[in-house]
């Protein structure tokens, strides 16, 4: 490019003009840069459960209250969450917070974060490392199983006595999922419970469920009564509310009416519509942990690790109550559930 021919005076201010628009501005003394807004990802393996939606909300909650970006992302098998992971890091994040659909893919999961610089929160389900043992050092958030399956037990033996039953006309259903070491304790939990409340062990009969939820529990629990005649109570249990419910319609198929089953579900979110029926069935209530809470507390302690430094604990327990049709809305109202 040729420019045109200036005098001395004329080339000396084309030339300061050159340098003052290739200048970029210099910011005023003392102003800091912008930080970047934190990115966090929240993965759950069933997002058309409403136990995860909840979660999702409390997750929400934490992210409009201290302002960091929220990336929620469904994760129902091992490539999608591997693949999530990437897709987290590609978008910025942090970390993220994770239930993820099998347990077993805890080392991998933990390594490819790693590799990406990502932290990681685990939520309801902890990770197991090639040994069958829990990865401890992944932090983790859960109900305290073996206890809210204790408080259910608890639930069934009270109503059983309270409705004046005779351990001698009466039979536990107990749905269980082996597989998955948080709702062996809940139910390992439901069935203690009833041993030391005086209920005879050759009265509880575990039925174990292929897919966890009512189709499954509902074909675990008909494989078991109709082997069992001559029962005219039935306790019914399992690892949540959907174990509980498939359980419930088991029974009304074998002819079994509500005032002759007591079911007590876990989670308290699965429910809502069952308590909200006009006639009571035989589904008697849920041991209610709160979602909204859980997805709150994950993520805020992923925020706070990744704003401050700060590692969460290794081991946090949250705690459960009772809900029936009698205090189901207030208690879910509070939770801004309903």
């Amino acid at each position: 490019m040729k420019f045109p021919r200036l005098p001395h005076f004329g080339l000396l201010l084309f030339a300061v003009i050159l340098a003052g628009c290739s200048k970029q501005p210099s910011p005023p003394a003392g102003a800091a840069a912008t930080p970047a807004k934190i990115k966090l990802g929240y993965l759950v393996k069933q997002p058309e459960e409403p136990w995860f939606q909840y979660e999702w909300k409390g997750a929400d909650a934490a992210a409009a209250k201290y302002g960091f970006e929220l990336i929620k992302i469904a994760v129902p098998d091992g490539e999608k969450t591997l693949a999530a992971i990437d897709s987290l890091a590609a978008n910025g994040a942090q970390g993220f917070v994770i239930c993820t659909p099998d347990v077993r893919l805890g080392p991998a999961i933990v390594a490819k974060a790693r590799a990406a610089g990502l932290k990681v929160v685990t939520v309801d389900d902890r990770f197991l490392g090639a040994d069958g043992n829990f990865l401890t050092e992944v932090p983790y958030l859960g109900m305290s199983a073996t206890k809210i399956g204790r408080m259910s037990g608890r639930v069934l033996a009270d109503e059983m006595q309270h409705r004046g039953w005779a351990a001698a006309d009466t039979a536990a259903c107990i749905v269980t999922f082996e597989e998955l070491a948080t709702c062996r304790e809940r139910t390992d939990g439901i069935i203690a419970v009833l041993k030391e409340s005086g209920f005879p062990a050759d009265h509880i009969f575990k039925t174990p469920q292929r897919t966890t939820d009512i189709p499954g529990s509902l074909d675990a629990a008909n494989a078991l009564l109709v082997q069992k005649s001559g029962i005219k109570h039935w306790l019914v249990a399992g690892m949540n509310d959907s174990g509980t419910l498939g359980a419930v319609r088991a029974t009304e198929g074998q002819g079994y009416t509500a005032a002759n089953v007591i079911g007590v579900g876990i989670n308290g979110t699965d429910c809502v519509d069952e308590l909200r029926k006009p006639a009571p069935t035989g589904f008697y209530g849920s041991i209610y942990a709160s979602a909204p809470q859980e997805g709150f507390r994950t993520t805020e302690m992923l925020y706070f690790w990744v704003k401050d430094g700060t590692p969460p604990p290794p081991d946090t327990r949250s705690d459960g109550q009772l809900i029936t049709r009698e205090n189901f809305e207030k208690v879910l109202k509070a939770e801004g559930i309903l």
